[in-house]
This record gives structure tokens, C-alpha cells and sequence, in this order.
């Protein structure tokens, strides 16, 4: 992916993306900041407490003073442990849903790229981003801010009941606040970048994880046990080298931070024992302001170890919100040109130039000129690389022509809305797709408000309705990752039972070049026969008996047609196809 730069300065600006989602829940997040207040001013009123009971409480006649004082403290507790429980549930309901509603959105964003993104960045590096990047973004909504403010409003709280107190001492405690905040700007903006670059990392084992796995019989029939561990291990110590630079990194300011802090207490405590023993202040006071002041220094104190967890934060929220940044290349026209009613299914190549990006200096197609009518039977035959394949990313518009034009009933496809273009097209890819779904999911993908007897019609036209019978559940039986539960057969005749539902005017048919049995064969040649009929066909062949069923075949080559013609012609002319067929069609022939 081309990231786009993100400013080091910006620090915490990239929990913006959090915050804007947060503040979709006004009424919770309310209640949220009413208990956290309620907690601090709790936890603030103890050092009160005990005040009272020291100056008042020890003398004669004071028992009465005493239980008052200690009523006031246990109310305090009370109310103390129940905002706290309702602190509790409202942030982490928060956390949840935030980011509940952050997979949501980049699940959708991502849904709407084009091709070309998928084509530039691992799946499985988007996918950790989808689950680790949002779990950290769930523990700084649900509570690292929560301790954040918590401990912001204690501190602030706190300083403003030292200086009731004692002015003098905690005036003297202020003069210490630079350099508390000094260590965080100076390291601050490293651990964030390194917070950054630990999430990289993690995506990375992430994504070798799941490349290995998928792969796992290649791996086994290779022995390639030994190396791909090794592998996996090099990136697990990439990872942790990273994260222990963050670590020792937040370690250092954490010492520096605590030393300064507690060093400062230690010294105005000092003060105060001078000021008690002139009579300038009541031993209540002195302790409340030592036990206050080492909830304001454990507060700031917390709020160096929460300012890491927010970096860290940050920089997935950064990385979240790279994916919500990208743009979709092939977007719908603001006045999109409607499609004929009904379609016919005439497809017209004119003069069409293309180029892949990620291959810009070989033209997948080059000045190619193509006209299909409507229903006719266009079989496209050439070498690996030809730019069969192009022809169906064109007119299912993922990509848009560099030059020339590609048009479905006289409509520029660029000037169609691709949602319409594509309901017209039904497509049989070479690698059969599979959900780890249901089978009456699989075949609803099709269309997907079929009924049953939509379902098991579709079926019996591709020729698996027998095996779909078979299966324990019917209809209802999970298939598995990519179809584990079926053979290569079974699958391809699903993906034809899911276009004959699509029951779409134009067919783009890759035939899977994989070897099946005899009789596999047989049904999966019948349900493509079935599936053909009364439809504009486009087929990239690889089955003799396709090739000759076809009313016209077209030979291309570095992306231009360069033979066209049937299949005895083609054969006379003794070119290109004469020599791929005597290849790729003798065995079947």
C-alpha cells in the first residue's frame, strides 16, 4: 500500500479516529464522566476523612466525634465502590462498541476497493489490522482513557485540596511539575513511533502464520517443516527486538518519572515536619496532605504509564485509519448512464489498452478490438500471460481501460454505475471460491433471496444435486475453508449452480484447468452446456469440447488477438492455436 505519510508531531492525534466514534454515544459517555468524577471526588474525600478524625478524635470526650468520622469514611467507601462499578460497565461498553463499530466501517471501506489495493497488500496484513489493531484500540477505550482521566481529574483535584491545606507546600509541589512533564515530551514521541512499528511487526508474524498454514500440505510434501519454523521464529525475535527498544524505552521513563516525583513529596514532606513542629500546621493537615499527595503522585505517576498504552494507540488507530483513507479507484458516476432494459448482452472491446500497476511496463492488453453479440459463444484460447483473463477484469469493471473503451450494450462502462454492470454478468472463475459457510449459503451467493426450490433447481441443471443430497445436513452442511468437505468436481459444479442462479444475459467463464475423473468430467461438461445456453458467453478454454461448441474462437497473445476463427479452420491455418492445441487439447482430443 502506498501509505500515506503520517507527521510524527501528531502524536495522540490519531486516537481522533476513536474519539469521533465515541462521541456517537452522548448519554453513555455522560454517564461514564459523572461516575469517574464521582470516584475522584471519593477517593479525594478519605484524606478528609482522616483529617477530621486526627484533629477532632483524639482528645477527651471526642468518641462521638470519632464515629462520625468514621460513618463519614464508610459512606465514602460506599459510594466509592458503587461509581465504580458504574464507571466500569459504561466505559467498557464503550470500548466495545467503538470498536465494533471501527471493524464495521473498515470491513465496509474495504469491501468497496477496487482490485488493484488487494493486488498491493497482503490480506492476511489487513486482516491483523482488523483484529490486534482494534483489540489495543479496545483497551484504550474500555480503559486506558478511563484510567487516564481518572487519574487527570485526581491529580488535578488533589493539587487544588493540597493547596487548601498548605499553599506553601504545594506551591513548592507545582515548582516540580516540569520537570515531571520534561521525560514524556523528550520520550514520548519515540515510543510512539516504536508503538507504531511493534504493530507492524505483529502484523507481520501475523500474516506468515497464516501464508504457512494455508500451505500446510506444500510444506509437509516439501519438508519444509525445519525452514518455515526457522522463518517463523526470525520474525518472531524481528518482533520482539522491537518491542523491548519500546519497553526498555518506557522503562527509563518510568524510573525518571517516579524518582522525580516521589524525590518531591519526600522534600515538601520534610518542609511540612518543620511547619508541624512550629505549630504552623495541625498534625490532621500534615496527614492529609501526605496521604493526598501520594494519590496526586501516584496519579501522575499512572498517567506515565497510561501516556505509553496511548501511544500504542495511536499508532493503530493510525493504521486503521490508513485503510479508512484509501480510495476506491472505479467509483459510481454522479449521473450514471442507465443500461438498456432489457440487457442483450452485446459486449464491445474497442481499441482497449490496459497496463496492471503493479506491472506497468508489459501491456496486458494492446490496442485489442473485440465485438461478442448478444447469446454468441466467444472462446478465448492463448498462452499464459495473453491477457485472457484482463478481458473479464475490464468487463466486470474492476479496472477502467488506459485507452479505447469497453461497452455493454453501447454503454461506456466508465459512465455505468459498476453495481449495474455487474448484475448483468454471471462469473465461473478458474479457482473455484468456496465459503466456510453452509452449501445453501454457498449457492445463495448467486442470488441470494432464491428459495429452495430455486436452490435445488439450480442444483440439478449443474449436475450436484445428488451429491448435495448426500451430505449429512442437506443443504445446511458447512463445506469447510474453501470447500474442504468436497472433491475439485463437487466444487466446480457448485460455482456453475451459482451462476445459473445469477441468471445473468452475460457468462464470463474460466474453465478450471485442473484433471478430473471421467465421470466428473462428464457432469461438470453437461452443467457448463446448461449454463451457456441463450446466454453472451465469454470462455477462456481449456477443454477441447468447449473450443468446439464455441461459434468463434479468438487466439491472443502479448494482448492482442492474433487468430480468430472456428475450430477446424484455426487448426488448417497451422499458427498459434494449431500448436497450443496440439499441447493443451491432444490428451482430450
Amino acid at each position: 500500500m502506498a501509505k500515506p505519510p503520517v507527521p510524527t508531531d501528531r502524536r495522540l492525534g490519531d486516537l481522533r479516529l476513536v474519539w469521533e466514534r465515541v462521541l456517537r454515544y452522548p448519554r453513555h459517555l455522560v454517564a461514564a464522566l459523572l461516575a469517574l468524577c464521582t470516584t475522584t471526588a471519593a477517593t479525594l474525600g478519605i484524606p478528609s476523612g482522616f483529617k477530621r478524625v486526627i484533629d477532632h478524635g483524639f482528645g477527651p470526650g471526642s468518641s462521638g466525634t470519632v464515629a462520625s468520622s468514621f460513618h463519614y469514611l464508610l459512606m465514602i467507601v460506599a459510594v466509592l465502590a458503587v461509581a465504580t462499578a458504574i464507571r466500569f460497565y459504561f466505559v467498557s461498553w464503550l470500548g466495545e462498541r467503538v470498536v465494533a463499530d471501527i471493524r464495521g466501517e473498515v470491513q465496509s471501506h474495504l469491501l468497496a476497493l477496487t482490485p488493484r489495493f488487494f493486488e498491493e497488500n497482503r490480506p492476511s496484513e489487513i486482516a491483523s489490522r482488523m483484529t490486534s489493531d482494534t483489540a489495543l484500540i479496545e483497551t484504550v477505550v474500555g480503559s486506558t482513557v478511563s484510567v487516564a482521566l481518572r487519574n487527570t481529574f485526581t491529580g488535578i483535584g488533589g493539587m487544588i485540596y493540597l493547596f487548601t491545606l498548605s499553599p506553601k507546600l504545594a506551591g513548592m509541589l507545582i515548582l516540580g511539575i516540569p520537570l515531571v512533564i520534561l521525560p514524556v515530551t523528550i520520550f514520548g514521541r519515540r515510543i510512539r513511533n516504536l508503538s507504531r512499528t511493534t504493530q507492524d511487526r505483529v502484523a507481520d508474524v501475523g500474516a506468515q502464520v497464516t501464508q504457512t498454514l494455508g500451505a500446510m500440505k506444500i510444506v509437509q510434501a516439501f519438508g519444509q517443516e525445519a525452514r518455515e519454523a526457522a522463518r517463523f521464529q526470525t520474525t518472531v525475535e524481528n518482533t520482539f527486538a522491537t518491542a523491548k527498544r519500546r519497553i526498555a524505552l518506557r522503562a527509563l521513563m518510568t524510573a525518571i518519572m517516579i524518582g522525580l516525583i516521589f524525590g518531591s513529596i519526600t522534600l515538601v514532606v520534610w518542609e511540612g515536619a518543620s511547619d508541624v513542629a512550629a505549630g504552623h500546621l495541625s498534625g490532621g493537615s500534615m496527614f492529609a496532605f501526605v496521604i493526598t499527595g501520594g494519590i496526586v503522585a501516584g496519579a501522575f505517576g499512572a498517567l506515565t504509564e497510561v501516556y505509553g498504552d496511548l501511544l500504542r494507540g495511536a499508532g493503530a488507530a493510525s493504521r486503521l485509519a490508513e485503510l479508512l483513507r484509501e480510495m476506491p479507484e472505479i467509483t459510481r458516476p454522479a449521473a450514471p448512464m442507465p443500461l438498456p432494459v432489457p440487457v442483450t448482452g452485446a459486449l464491445t472491446f474497442d481499441e482497449v489498452v490496459f497496463h496492471y500497476p503493479t506491472r506497468r511496463d508489459v501491456a496486458a492488453l494492446n490496442g485489442l478490438t473485440l465485438a461478442v453479440r448478444p447469446g454468441e459463444t466467444v472462446a478465448v484460447v492463448g498462452p499464459s500471460g495473453a491477457g485472457k483473463s484482463t478481458l473479464f477484469q475490464l468487463a466486470e469493471r474492476f479496472y477502467d481501460p488506459e485507452g479505447g473503451r469497453v461497452l455493454l450494450d453501447g454503454v461506456d462502462l466508465r459512465e455505468a454505475d459498476p453495481a449495474a454492470i455487474r448484475a448483468q454478468i454471471a462469473m465461473v472463475p478458474q479457482d473455484t471460491v468456496i465459503f466456510g459457510a453452509s452449501a445453501r449459503d454457498n449457492l445463495r451467493y448467486g442470488h441470494w433471496q432464491a428459495s429452495d426450490d430455486e436452490l435445488w433447481a439450480a442444483a440439478e441443471a449443474a449436475n450436484a444435486a445428488d451429491f448435495l443430497r448426500a451430505l449429512p445436513q442437506g443443504l445446511d452442511t458447512n463445506l469447510g475453508e474453501g470447500g474442504a468437505r468436497l472433491s475439485g468436481g463437487q466444487r466446480q459444479r457448485i460455482t456453475i449452480a451459482r451462476a445459473l442462479l445469477r441468471d445473468a444475459p452475460i457468462l464470463l467463464l474460466d474453465e478450471a484447468t485442473s484433471a478430473l475423473d471421467a465421470e466428473s468430467e462428464r457432469l461438470v461438461q453437461q452443467a457448463l452446456e446448461r449454463l451457456m445456453e441463450n446466454r453472451t458467453t465469454l470462455v477462456i478454454a481449456h477443454r477441447l469440447a468447449t473450443v468446439r461448441a464455441a461459434e468463434r474462437i479468438i487466439v491472443m497473445d502479448a494482448g492482442r488477438i492474433v487468430e480468430e476463427g472456428s475450430h477446424a479452420t484455426l487448426i488448417g491455418r497451422g499458427g498459434l492455436y494449431a500448436r497450443l492445441a496440439s499441447l493443451q487439447f491432444s490428451e482430450a482430443a
